[in-house]
């Protein structure tokens, strides 16, 4: 048996991780040096969270150690199941280095059982979509090398591009480099930034306004997108009349499938910042 986890970054509601049976490891942040662990988007309030970004409380977040990692996977792996874990961009955090430590140090004591660390090379949604397509091939009883194999080729082919309202959050978080933060400030514009092949946020271009920003991130999606049959993704930070704009335009571009729409977690929430807004999909490339 394949036990699938992922973390909370992935930005799943309970409803979903329990439907597909995906175990969650838990990251942590602190408001105003107040440490929260972060559970699940159960309970979370995210117009309190982001006003009070707003009104300038300090979010600060930690990943996870190694410790908690080997707690999360070792008691399926006593159960004699193998370990399938969808992470966080390791171009963003740390956290999935800390999972390729504590799966190596395991695997010494159960050395014929399968742990592997799959590397989402994206966060909130984007993340969860992976997560998403590893619980439909666990289920579909395939084995967890084709599970893999097949995601490494979805991971070519998904599309994050975001817009944010103030790129001094992800400055301050380290998830970009300073010339980005600075390109991404210049002439009160709005950036538009994506997730690349290495799972970084790089600066994608600029538009005026939220209105464009929007309309820019369609745009990607009518250029870009391989079937507009296929589910997509929206997060949003306290914007979800932004987010309903966006798929209202992603309808009439020829949107057919499904689309998830949920606020951002708080430990990625807290470095886009408040405002913020989200696309993912599957695309003929990033």
């Amino acid at each position: 048996m394949i036990r699938l986890f992922t973390d909370t970054s992935a930005n799943l509601s309970p409803a979903v991780l329990k439907e597909h049976d995906v175990e969650l490891v838990h990251f942590h942040y602190s408001i105003n040096d107040e440490v929260v662990e972060y559970n699940t988007l159960e309970g979370f309030d995210g117009k309190s969270f982001y006003k009070a970004m707003r009104e300038g409380a300090d979010i600060k977040t930690s990943m996870v150690n190694i410790v908690d990692y080997m707690k999360a996977f070792e008691p399926a792996l006593q159960n004699g199941d193998d370990v399938l874990y969808v992470g966080m961009a390791g171009g963003i955090s740390g956290a999935i280095a800390s999972a390729k430590i504590a799966a190596s140090e395991l695997q010494e004591t159960y050395p014929d059982r399968a742990i592997i660390i799959f590397d989402s090379y994206a966060a909130s949604l984007g993340e969860g979509m992976h997560v998403l397509d590893a619980a439909e091939l666990i289920e579909k009883g395939e084995r967890i090398d084709v599970v893999v194999n097949e995601l490494y080729n979805r991971r070519e082919h998904l599309c994050q591009y975001f817009t944010v309202d103030d790129m001094k959050y992800l400055k301050k978080g380290g998830r970009v480099s300073g010339t980005v933060a600075f390109a991404g400030s210049l002439l009160n514009v709005k950036p538009i930034l994506m997730g690349d092949n290495t799972g970084h946020i790089v600066f994608n271009g600029v538009a005026r306004g939220e209105k464009r920003a929007i309309a820019t991130l369609a745009d990607k999606y009518q250029k870009l997108c391989s079937d507009m049959s296929l589910d997509i993704c929206i997060a949003h930070a306290d914007n979800e009349a932004g987010a309903l704009n966006l798929l209202d335009q992603l309808h009439t571009i020829g949107l057919t499938g499904n689309c998830m729409i949920e606020q951002y977690e708080p430990v990625t929430g807290g470095h886009a910042g408040p405002g913020t807004i989200a696309l993912f999909f599957r695309g003929i490339h990033k």
